[in-house]
């Protein structure tokens, strides 16, 4: 866990950000559903994708660095969001 730690840095970290709110705001419009709602989410998906990957044992992350990373955050937070979009449903025009 440390040794992803160290990969993300302050920097990687924020670009998991970022990249959770961009996930967000085109879920929200793609979906329609709430923006906040989804940007949140995405944020929450793309920083923890990471950190269970290496949970469960994942090595493809430590082994292929950042690029990896980023990879794992952006599916994983759109996994999320079409959890969370199949949950709450299609709220447009309510």
């Amino acid at each position: 866990m440390e040794g992803l730690l160290q990969t993300l840095g302050v920097i990687g970290i924020a670009i998991l950000v970022v990249i959770g709110l961009l996930a967000g705001l085109l879920a929200s419009l793609i979906a329609g559903g709430d923006r906040g709602l989804y940007m949140v989410v995405g944020v929450i998906a793309a920083l923890a994708t990471p950190f269970v990957l290496a949970l469960i044992g994942v090595g493809v992350i430590a082994a292929y660095g950042i690029a990896a990373i980023l990879v794992a955050a952006i599916v994983g937070a759109a996994i999320v969001l079409l959890i969370v979009q199949a949950v709450s449903g299609n709220r447009r025009g309510r």
